[in-house]
């Protein structure tokens, strides 16, 4: 195994990519994914904004998770790749801090902003007479505001701590980014405390708006099992299952990896888990929310009949 004696204050950032064939087959993966990812959502982010039939709450929501996936995955995708094709995996101490703070922001404001959009379409199905009073221009902003504000103070107290502690074992983080809960392993203090703020922050961001969640749907699920119409209902559980699939892939393994005890965790494990959350989400958002979503694809057909229209 490679050894790292590490006299500055620079971080090792051992990677996700063996050096092997394979090591190669997976990185032009991943870069395929991350180019999609980049590109889907940029898609959403301007057919959402040129498109008057999609100003409404539900897709200004969608922009923002855009918006949200595309700076989150562009924050940890780049970086390791160029250590990859560099050959070069250090990272400074700042550069690490800023990826840190806004892995754990864009992190924190998406659980929340998944919760705000399960919100509206239950309000959407289960009182659409009241949607326009309660799922307003105003409150749509106020809970995209406090997404944001909720997600970026508990990233800076994270961040804080984690940067203020002393490291004095290897440098060499066995991660592909500034993941703290990894970063805490070469720490020479017991960082028993830190621990349980992780474990309330877990059961905040995580446990608590996927509840939220759970109960939504299944309230939801109530309302169109009794719908008359067979159209609604079709359209309803569609609208379920995307959002449903998102929130699987997304609180899931992030859950499953940050309420583990540090004894039952292994490297290994916590990267292939952190591909789901960092890697693969950002990318099924827009394919979800698009392919499977009529008023997307009409307003995408309607964009291009203005940029190229037919001549007869």
């Amino acid at each position: 195994m490679e050894t790292y004696n590490q006299t500055s204050t620079d971080f090792i950032l051992l990677g996700l990519f063996p050096p092997s064939r394979f090591g190669m087959f997976l990185f032009i993966l991943i870069v395929l994914i991350f180019l999609i990812a980049l590109f889907g959502n940029l898609c959403m982010i301007l057919l959402i904004f040129l498109d008057t039939h999609l100003h409404t709450p539900m897709y200004f929501l969608l922009s923002q998770l855009s918006f949200i996936d595309l700076n989150y995955i562009s924050t940890i995708v780049p970086k390791m790749a160029c250590n990859f094709l560099l050959g070069n995996k250090s990272i400074s101490f700042i550069g690490c801090g800023m990826q840190s703070f806004f892995f754990m922001t864009l992190a924190g404001t998406e659980a929340l902003l998944l919760t705000s959009m399960a919100y509206d379409r239950y309000v959407a199905i289960c009182s659409p007479l009241h949607y326009s009073i309660r799922i307003s221009r105003r409150v749509c902003l106020l809970m995209i505001i406090g997404s944001w504000m909720t997600g970026s103070i508990n990233s800076c107290a994270h961040t804080i701590y984690a940067f203020q502690i002393p490291y004095c074992k290897s440098r060499a983080i066995n991660h592909f980014f500034c993941d703290v809960p990894a970063m805490l392993t070469l720490a020479c203090i017991d960082t028993w405390i830190y621990e349980y703020t992780v474990f309330v922050s877990v059961i905040f961001f995580l446990l608590l708006p996927f509840t939220g969640i759970a109960c939504s749907y299944g309230r939801v699920l109530f309302a169109v099992y009794h719908m008359q119409s067979a159209e609604g209902r079709k359209k309803a559980y569609s609208t379920c299952s995307t959002h449903l699939t998102v929130v699987t892939f997304y609180y899931m393994p992030f859950a499953y990896t940050y309420l583990r005890p540090r004894s039952l965790r292994t490297p290994t494990e916590d990267k292939i888990l952190a591909v789901f959350y960092t890697i693969l989400t950002p990318v099924l958002n827009p394919i979800i929310y698009s392919l499977r979503n009529k008023e997307v694809m009409g307003a995408l057909r309607r964009l291009t009949k203005r940029i190229c229209p037919v001549k007869m």
